[in-house]
C-alpha cells in the first residue's frame, strides 16, 4: 500500500491530503487556513447548487474539476461558451450552446428538461460563472418554474452572489420573459435598499408567482439599476400596456458575452 493510501481522508472534504499540515487538496483546492482551525475553501473549486440534487452553476474552473464534480454526483454539463473546451468527454455528458452573441435559451432549456426527467444532476458553466450561464438558468427557471425575471434572477443571486448580468444579456432575458408570459403590463418594480456603506441589500426569499420584480444591477463601472430614482413611491411607478423599461446608457462597450 503507497504512503499516500495509508494516510486518513481529510475529515472535511473527504479526499486524501495531509489537511491539518497546510497541504492543499489536489482535488477541491482548500486547506487549513494560518492562524486557524477552520478550513478554508477555493471561492472558485465549487460550483453553487441552484435547485437541490439538480442544478448547479459555476464557472470553467469548476467544469474542470472532473473529481470533485463526481463527488457532487454531477453527470452532464451545459457549456455556454462555444470556446470552451469539454474536457472529459468520457466522463460526462455534455451539450455545448453554439451561438456566440444570442444565448439559444429554447436549445440549453431543452438540454436541462432532458437531465431533470432522466434524474441527472447537472453543471451549466461559462467561463466566470458570472453572466452567459447564470442567464441560462434564470430562463430555465422562468421555463420551468412559471417564474418572472426578476423573481428568478433573485433566486439565483441568492445561491450565487458573484453573479454579474451584463445589459445585452439582460435585455436578452427581457426579451424571453416576454417570449414566454407576453407584454409586462403595471409591474411594479421592487427598489433596492442601501446600507450606510452605500452597498445594496436585497430581501430573499423563495418566490411567488405573483411577487414584485427585483432588477438587477448591471456589470459596469459606474452603472446602477435602471428602476434606482429616489424618493419615488412604488405603487406610482408603472409601466403602460406592452412597454418595458428601457436601460441605462451604460459607459464604455459591453461587457463580453462569456461573463468575464
Amino acid at each position: 500500500m503507497r504512503k499516500r493510501e495509508r494516510e486518513n481522508p481529510c475529515g472535511v472534504c473527504g479526499h486524501y491530503h495531509k489537511y491539518e499540515e497546510g497541504e492543499v487538496c489536489g482535488i477541491c483546492g482548500h486547506r487549513m487556513p494560518v492562524g486557524s482551525e477552520q478550513p478554508a475553501f477555493s471561492v472558485s473549486a465549487f460550483p453553487s447548487e441552484i435547485l437541490s440534487e439538480f442544478l448547479y452553476l459555476g464557472s470553467y474552473d469548476n467544469a474542470s474539476r472532473a473529481e470533485l464534480l463526481k463527488t457532487q454526483g454531477i453527470s452532464r454539463v451545459l457549456n455556454t461558451v462555444p470556446a470552451c473546451q469539454n474536457l472529459y468527454k468520457n466522463s460526462f455528458t455534455y451539450h455545448c450552446l453554439q451561438e456566440e452573441q444570442k444565448l439559444p435559451f429554447d436549445d440549453a432549456i431543452q438540454f436541462l428538461e432532458q437531465c431533470e426527467r432522466d434524474r441527472a444532476r447537472v453543471l451549466v458553466h461559462c467561463m466566470s460563472g458570472k453572466n452567459r450561464s447564470p442567464a441560462v438558468v434564470i430562463a430555465y427557471l422562468m421555463k420551468s418554474k412559471g417564474w418572472r425575471l426578476g423573481q428568478s434572477y433573485q433566486w439565483v443571486k441568492e445561491r450565487r452572489s458573484s453573479v454579474e448580468l451584463s445589459q445585452a444579456v439582460y435585455q436578452q432575458l427581457q426579451e424571453y420573459e416576454q417570449k414566454i408570459f407576453g407584454p409586462i403590463e403595471n409591474i411594479i418594480p421592487v427598489l433596492p435598499s442601501f446600507s450606510s456603506t452605500g452597498a445594496p441589500s436585497f430581501s430573499f426569499g423563495f418566490p411567488k408567482p405573483n411577487d414584485p420584480v427585483t432588477v438587477p444591477a448591471f456589470n459596469s463601472t459606474g452603472a446602477t439599476s435602471i428602476f434606482a430614482r429616489p424618493d419615488l413611491p412604488p405603487h406610482e411607478f408603472t409601466f403602460g400596456a406592452g412597454q418595458t423599461p428601457s436601460p441605462p446608457n451604460l459607459n464604455g462597450s459591453d461587457v463580453a458575452m462569456d461573463g468575464s
